[in-house]
């Protein structure tokens, strides 16, 4: 009886320990990629604090040149973005593996247009809202690959790349 005693509680801890937040509090990561716009496929970096267990803080900084054709003529345009965001890690609640991370949040973004003087369409520096939902998985207790959808800013689309614990 006590082994079976012994055997359960060591099962739950470690069920428990598996699905902690795969960012512990006051730690910090780096991603990096490519994603997806209706505007070019942006190249971005950014960091993620984590706040709290099941939240993060962090920037993203992000650049994409594209080519239009508008009117009679082609243009081509750099768009230099800078973003806030907060997450919520849903690894606590649904007990997720650590290994993994799904995530979901909001975003507040500043657009920079670089556009042709001659250029006469809407393409114009703003601020941008947006959210996102994503995942990740690490591949160890370092390294990981993330994928996220969004939607509301200039990157419409998505996002696919590495995550780097620092």
């Amino acid at each position: 009886m006590k082994k079976l005693l012994l055997l359960i509680s060591l099962a739950l801890i470690t069920g428990f320990a598996f699905s902690q937040s795969p960012l512990p509090v006051g730690k910090s990561q780096l991603n990096v990629g490519i994603g997806l716009s209706g505007w070019g496929v942006p190249f971005y970096l950014g960091f993620d604090y984590s706040a709290h267990k099941d939240i993060t803080v962090g920037g993203e900084l992000s650049y994409r040149g594209y080519n239009e054709n508008w009117g009679n003529d082609r243009y081509h345009h750099n768009i230099i973005g800078l973003s806030a965001n907060a997450n919520y890690h849903f690894n606590t609640v649904l007990q997720i593996p650590r290994q993994w991370d799904f995530y979901g949040g909001l975003n507040l973004g500043f657009y920079i247009w670089n556009s042709p003087q001659a250029y006469s369409g809407d393409n114009t520096t703003r601020v941008g809202l947006g959210g996102q939902l994503g995942g990740r998985y690490y591949f160890n207790d370092r390294v990981g690959i993330n994928l996220e959808f969004g939607g509301g800013n200039a990157f419409s689309g998505g996002k696919l790349g590495l995550t780097f614990k620092l």
